[in-house]
């Protein structure tokens, strides 16, 4: 047995003995190499999982527990993150810069992740040096477990749908431009499963019913998501069963999942699937098709047309998307018992972007600050408690008006608060944010600037619980959260140039207990770099 696969067994069975067998493991052994790929039909050096663009799914139930062994066969560092999932008092596996380090070129490392008290769909991708524009993501999948009710009938089918934005330049171009303080020029195409115009195709049978899990790991665009002549029924949004409402197209905006369940009730022949951007002078377009098992012909006509600048009809949309507050999520009681109307906020948090020149290279902010990752993780110098390498309240919680300026931008917050977080976008451009560790309520969103009369119009009965919400241009959306996941967490756009140039910052949900209840302990194989090089984690 090779060295590895041993260490990697007997740690197994380590792992084992301590927290015992009552959910169930998966294992994953994963390569991670450079290849060349076609995706637009130029050659491109692409980052691939076990040869895969884009990767392989992972489908799991529950509070199983993931082992994802990573090699990392480029020739710098790398790191996977697992956008929605929660990390459940875990934030060292998050694998992202301000929480775990890198694993270096030649080495591996092993992420022990639970998907707890979660179910939907969700999707991983890499996190550092701007290789998301390259690859090396996937669709992550987390079932209901069989006794737990869920609102729709099985489908015939179940198909991860993976839409983005593409450039056909090589990430390092990409990442070289921005470093030499530069804005990245618009995409050069849209893809469907790694796959350019009429490349992807998904098979049905006429009668049946089907799933698709659309994820947009792009790296600007809103995209709408159609399907020729088909109704699409949301039924999920980001672990969330929302009420059932049928579209026709479905904006889907940066590092947003959906559900929708589209039944097979037309014609026999092959009908398109389109995706094209959203809020652009130039519209991309890519198409897939929809082909039915006894299909008399092929795609005929031209492609459905979809909304491309309407602000107020995407709007109207995202408020439509509300939580099913009868249907169980991922434990057997209804999702509306959790009653997030009636509970006092503790404190409120305005957050605004901005854009502009530091030091005569192009940076973007939040709430002034646009951040820069130290060499040490923020997680780790908090645990080691390694001074210099952040303070607390670097970043203000309100807008200050000031000119943008560096820092490495942290946020305090105390565990168990309920915050209302308010995304003021001043800006010209949709907006998508991200927070790991948490699901939040959007509670509500509109044009214009947010003031306290804003709350009249929040939806305090069911507004959709996710973890990647959009603010649309000049306009503003808010959320409340409950901060019940102790861990430094990542809150950052899904713009990724915008993210790359500092648009995020980590909010550290601190409590003084030291009990294994709130927080679990480091992971003994954490690999240690920057200012904790040479530190122990601690024994099995």
């Amino acid at each position: 047995m090779p060295l590895h696969l041993a260490s990697l067994f007997s740690f197994t069975l380590a792992l084992f003995a301590i927290v015992g067998a009552e959910d169930p493991y998966r294992f994953f052994s994963w390569n991670v190499t450079y290849g060349d790929i076609y995706p637009l039909g130029v050659r491109q050096t692409g980052i691939l999982i076990n040869g895969q663009f884009p990767g392989p799914d992972i489908h799991s139930v529950t509070n199983d527990n993931l082992i994802i062994n990573v090699f990392n066969s480029l020739d710098e560092p790398f790191l996977l993150s697992w956008n929605g999932v929660q990390q459940r008092r875990n934030s060292y596996e998050d694998g992202v810069s301000g929480t775990t380090c890198p694993i270096p070129p030649g080495k591996n490392f092993t992420y022990i992740l639970q998907v707890k008290d979660q179910i939907g769909s969700f999707y991983y991708f890499p996190s550092l040096a701007f290789h998301k524009a390259a690859g090396a993501f996937g669709g992550l999948r987390i079932l209901s477990r069989p006794r737990i009710p869920v609102p729709f009938p099985d489908p015939a089918g179940d198909y991860t749908v993976l839409i983005g934005d593409w450039y056909q330049s090589n990430h390092t171009a990409l990442r070289d431009h921005l470093d030499s303080g530069k804005k990245l020029p618009p995409p050069d195409g849209i893809l469907i499963n790694g796959r350019g115009p009429n490349g992807a195709s998904f098979n049905v049978e006429q009668g049946k019913t089907y799933r698709l899990r659309i994820s947009n790991l792009g790296l600007e665009n809103s995209l709408n998501f159609r399907i020729q002549n088909h109704k699409m029924k949301l039924v999920e949004v980001e672990g969330t069963h929302t009420l059932q409402t049928a579209y026709s197209s479905l904006d889907v905006h940066v590092g947003q999942s959906y559900s929708v369940l589209v039944t097979a009730d037309q014609p026999a022949r092959d009908y398109y699937i389109v995706v094209s951007s959203r809020f652009t002078s130039k519209i991309l377009t890519a198409t897939g098709v929809l082909r039915y098992s006894n299909s008399a012909g092929p795609v005929s006509g031209p492609p459905p047309g979809g909304p491309t600048i309407q602000v107020d009809w995407s709007l109207n949309q995202a408020r439509s998307i509300r939580t099913n507050l009868t249907a169980s999520g991922p434990r057997p009681n209804p999702q509306g018992s959790y009653h997030y109307g009636l509970i006092n906020t503790t404190r409120t948090i305005i957050l605004s972007s901005s854009a502009g020149q530091v030091n005569g290279k192009q940076r973007y902010a939040i709430n002034s600050v646009s951040y820069v990752a130290p060499d040490t993780p923020l997680k780790l110098a908090d645990y080691f408690k390694i001074s210099g390498v952040f303070r607390v309240g670097s970043i203000s919680d309100r807008p200050t008006g000031g000119g943008i300026y560096l820092d490495t931008s942290v946020m305090q917050a105390d565990y168990r608060a309920f915050l209302e977080i308010v995304f003021q976008n001043d800006e010209d451009i949709v907006q998508s944010y991200h927070l790991d560790g948490y699901s939040f309520f959007v509670v509500g969103m509109d044009g214009g600037q947010w003031t306290p009369a804003s709350r009249n119009e929040y939806n305090l009965r069911d507004a959709v619980s996710r973890c990647t919400t959009q603010v649309y241009p000049k306009s503003w959306t808010a959320i409340y959260v409950a901060l019940d996941n102790v861990g430094m967490w990542n809150l950052r756009t899904e713009f990724w140039a915008r993210q790359y140039l500092g648009q995020q910052f980590y909010l550290r949900v601190y409590t003084t207990s030291t009990s294994i209840r709130d927080e679990f302990p480091i992971p003994r194989n954490a690999l240690l770099c920057g200012k904790a090089s040479g530190r122990h984690t601690r024994p099995l």
